[in-house]
């Protein structure tokens, strides 16, 4: 109902199964170059991007709660829910700024003052939501109104702590962002492909249209995009470093040293692909073996997320999650598979990549006080003396 009328003109001559696999395809290539764009713009319109997907998906399953359990009656239900999302994103963002933000904090006492008691004052608004919705309960809808409380929290752990690990993960690096998130769409297109063509095996009967051969093309196809296209971004800073508020520009900047993890390095060819490919050494960044770890979740177990949400519409009897993409549904059908992912790769970078920040230590420092600064430094120079580090100060 949704498919724009010169597309659907031009495909009227076609068969159901091929105006579905064009109108998803120009509309796949579209939603590409936009995402691209957004790209170019910096991290911020980034993390906008995350906070509007953030905020559709909530109201795209929230709104199903709202008809399923036909909640039209209930007091406040609409309004508690949306002041709930904006408690944990206010909760959330909060964190980040009080990370990342220091020194623009430090600058300005209003803001000061909300970041001292940033946790009280998010617990506070919290508990004002938890009394109004104790004083809108109604005797004749009590079990509604704590099914949809429930279904208000669950929804909000499904999307405001995930998105608020994507943006985690993008003040990693820009490379931790897209190499997980273009992991999954590759394997989402690569897999339907594959199954378009070739399936004939059915794989889950969850969701009756992936098969077997879908499923084992998209793994293979996005393990080895996932490696190339890692290739290509670690030779650039703007991908590779950080991304830091800078105070004096007010801008966020990627510049810095790239870390070992995205410097070119020699590797010796295990013995049984000696005989293939016919080399001893491979020159690569040690980040692409990394992306093999991030690839192989995202076409093995990231598709689960996918099943998940296929289990969720078939219980409530609905199709798709909105209508809001012709050919695809609602954005939380395209979002599915990126949720357990943004968990993967935070709990990834935080086990097995992420060491001590200097940069963010010198920031905890400088909203020190000035006592404090110097306990922190005396304490510092002794340690560096005893190791030998530096000469102990030779006084008259």
């Amino acid at each position: 109902c949704c498919t724009p009328e010169i597309l659907r003109r031009a495909l009227s001559g076609l068969s159901a199964r091929w105006k579905n696999w064009w109108i998803r395809g120009i509309l796949t290539l579209a939603m590409i170059s936009v995402f691209f764009l957004i790209i170019y713009m910096g991290s911020f319109m980034l993390m906008l991007l995350v906070l509007s997907i953030q905020v559709k998906c909530f109201h795209e399953i929230i709104t199903i709660g709202y008809r399923v359990y036909h909640s039209y009656d209930l007091p406040w239900f609409r309004s508690l829910s949306w002041y709930f999302l904006l408690c944990v994103n206010y909760f959330f963002y909060g964190e980040t700024v009080a990370d990342y933000f220091g020194t623009f904090v430090q600058r300005r006492e209003q803001l000061q003052f909300l970041i001292r008691y940033h946790r009280f004052i998010s617990f506070a608004l919290y508990l004002a939501g938890f009394c109004m919705f104790v004083l809108s309960l109604v005797k004749k809808h009590y079990r509604l109104q704590f099914y949809m409380f429930a279904w208000t929290h669950v929804t909000l752990l499904i999307t405001v702590t995930q998105s608020h690990l994507v943006i985690q993960n993008l003040f990693e690096g820009m490379i931790w962002f897209l190499v997980p998130i273009s992991s999954v769409i590759c394997n989402d297109i690569a897999a339907y492909i594959f199954g378009f063509f070739f399936g004939r095996t059915p794989l889950i009967k969850l969701s009756p249209k992936k098969t077997w051969e879908g499923f084992i093309g998209g793994g293979i196809s996005t393990v080895v995009f996932g490696f190339i296209f890692s290739y290509f971004l670690a030779q650039h800073q703007y991908f590779v470093c950080p991304v830091e508020y800078k105070s004096e520009t007010n801008r966020f900047v990627t510049e810095c040293e790239p870390l070992e993890l995205f410097q070119m390095k020699k590797y010796s060819v295990p013995l049984l692909l000696r005989a293939v490919l016919r080399w001893e050494t491979v020159n690569m960044y040690p980040f692409q073996m990394h992306s093999i770890a991030l690839s192989t979740f995202a076409s093995l177990i990231g598709p689960f997320g996918g099943f998940f949400a296929s289990g969720f519409k078939r219980a409530f009897k609905i199709k798709d999650f909105a209508d809001t993409i012709p050919g695809h549904g609602g954005i939380m059908d395209r979002f599915d598979c990126q949720y357990l992912m943004a968990t993967f790769v935070h709990v990834y970078i935080t086990s097995f990549i992420r060491g001590p920040n200097p940069s963010k230590l010198l920031k905890q420092l400088l909203v020190l006080q000035p006592e404090q600064q110097l306990n922190v430094y005396k304490t510092l120079k002794s340690h560096l003396v005893e190791k030998g580090i530096l000469q102990p100060s030779l006084r008259g």
